[in-house]
C-alpha cells in the first residue's frame, strides 16, 4: 500500500471534466428516483456523493455505470457519450463496492486475470503483478478470495478496479466494515492514485469524517435532486452546523429547513 499523504486537500485545477452528468432523471412508477440531477467531476477530483439511504445516490451510480437506463438527461465519460458510444465509456471505467466481493472460489491471482480478460487489458499479465504489487497482495496471489479479511478483499478489489487504469473511478462505501488503519491506508491510496493520475473519483459514504478528509467537493442529494454542493469541510459553517455529520443529520431529517446559499446556486 502507498504511504499516507497529508490530511490537508487543495482542490486541483479545473479541466475539461472526466465525467458530466446533465439533467439525469429516473422514475419508477409513481416514485421519482432522480430528478434533473447535473455535476461534473474534474481530472484529479475526488467527489464525494452524499445523502440519506433513499436519495438516488444508487441509482445515479448505476445509471453512469450503464446498468440502468435514464429516462432522459445524458452521461459523458472522458468525452464519451454514454447512450452513443457506451462500449468506449465504459472501458473508461471501474467500480469498486465492499459490498460486491470477487467470486470467492477464485484466488487473487485469478479473479484479476478474469476481470483483466474482461477489460481487454493490454498484456494482462504483467498488469496482475503490478497491482498485486501496489496493494500488498503479493502473498496473497494463490489465496482465494472467500477466506481473505475484509481488508483483504476491499484491497483486492481496489485493484481489480485499477486493472483497466480507469480515467472514471466509482466508489461505493469502499472501506464500509473495514478497522481504521486500513480505511486510513486504503483512503491515502486513493487519494494518492487521483493526484498522480488523470482520473476523477466519485465516492460514497456514509461516513463523514472520511469524506470531509478525502473528498475535494460534496453533493448532498435529497429526494433524487442535489440540495447542497461545495467543500466539504466549509459547507457546514455556511448552514450553521459544526461538523458534515450534522449538516448530514439535518439533511436527512429536515432538508426542507435547508437553503442553498448564493455561491452554491
Amino acid at each position: 500500500m502507498t504511504a499516507p499523504v497529508s490530511s490537508a486537500l487543495t482542490s486541483p485545477p479545473r479541466s475539461a471534466p472526466i465525467l458530466a452528468v446533465s439533467h439525469l432523471s429516473k422514475v419508477y412508477g409513481a416514485t421519482v428516483a432522480v430528478d434533473g440531477v447535473s455535476f461534473e467531476v474534474g481530472t484529479h477530483e475526488i467527489l464525494g456523493l452524499l445523502g440519506p439511504n433513499g436519495a438516488g445516490k444508487t441509482t445515479t451510480i448505476n445509471m453512469i455505470l450503464g446498468v440502468l437506463q435514464p429516462m432522459s438527461g445524458s452521461i459523458t465519460i472522458d468525452g464519451c457519450d454514454l447512450a452513443q458510444r457506451r462500449r468506449q465509456a465504459l472501458e473508461r471505467t471501474n467500480f469498486a463496492a465492499v459490498y460486491a466481493p470477487l467470486p470467492g472460489n477464485l484466488t487473487v491471482a485469478q479473479n484479476l486475470r478474469v476481470f483483466g480478460l474482461l477489460y481487454g487489458v493490454h498484456r494482462v499479465r504483467e498488469r496482475v503483478e503490478e497491482v498485486l504489487g501496489e496493494f500488498d497482495l503479493l502473498r496473497f496471489r494463490d489465496t482465494k478470495c472467500g477466506v481473505l479479511s475484509s481488508g483483504e478483499q476491499t484491497r483486492v478489489a481496489l485493484a481489480k478496479a485499477m486493472l483497466n487504469r480507469p480515467r472514471l473511478l466509482l466508489l461505493d462505501e469502499p472501506t464500509a466494515s473495514l478497522d481504521p488503519a486500513t480505511a486510513r491506508e486504503i483512503r491515502a491510496s486513493i487519494r494518492e492514485f487521483a493526484a498522480r493520475t488523470d482520473v476523477g473519483v466519485l465516492w460514497t459514504s456514509h461516513n463523514m469524517i472520511e469524506v470531509a478528509e478525502v473528498c475535494h467537493r460534496v453533493l448532498f442529494l435529497s429526494r433524487g435532486k442535489i440540495l447542497l454542493e461545495g467543500d466539504p469541510r466549509a459547507l457546514p459553517a455556511t448552514h450553521g452546523h459544526e461538523t458534515l455529520e450534522d449538516l448530514f443529520v439535518t439533511v436527512a431529517r429536515e432538508p426542507l429547513t435547508i437553503r442553498r446559499s448564493p455561491e452554491e446556486e
